[in-house]
C-alpha cells in the first residue's frame, strides 16, 4: 500500500484547513491508538503489540482518551474551535 500519496492528501486538506502542527499530531496519535484498540477488541497488550509500544503509554492513553469523553459528555462540551494564527 502506498501511504505517502495519501498522507500527502490529508496534510494538504489540513493546511487549507489551518490545522496546527501540534493539533495535528494529537489527533493523528489519538486516532490511530483508538482504531488500533478497537481492531484488538479492547486488548491493552494486544494493542499496544500491533503498534510496537510498552502497554504501559497505551493505557495511560486509552484512560485519559474515555476521561475526556466522559467528561464531554457529562458537561454537554464539543470540541473547541481551532486556533488560527
Amino acid at each position: 500500500m502506498q501511504i505517502r500519496p495519501r498522507l500527502e492528501a490529508v496534510i494538504e486538506d489540513m493546511l487549507d484547513g489551518r490545522i496546527m502542527l501540534d493539533e495535528a499530531m494529537e489527533e493523528f496519535e489519538k486516532l490511530y491508538i483508538e482504531k488500533a484498540y478497537l481492531r484488538n477488541k479492547e486488548h491493552i497488550s494486544q494493542t499496544a503489540a500491533a503498534l510496537g509500544i510498552h502497554r504501559n503509554p497505551i493505557s495511560k492513553r486509552v484512560t485519559s482518551y474515555r476521561a475526556r469523553a466522559k467528561s464531554a459528555r457529562r458537561n454537554g462540551l464539543r470540541k473547541p474551535n481551532r486556533k488560527s494564527h
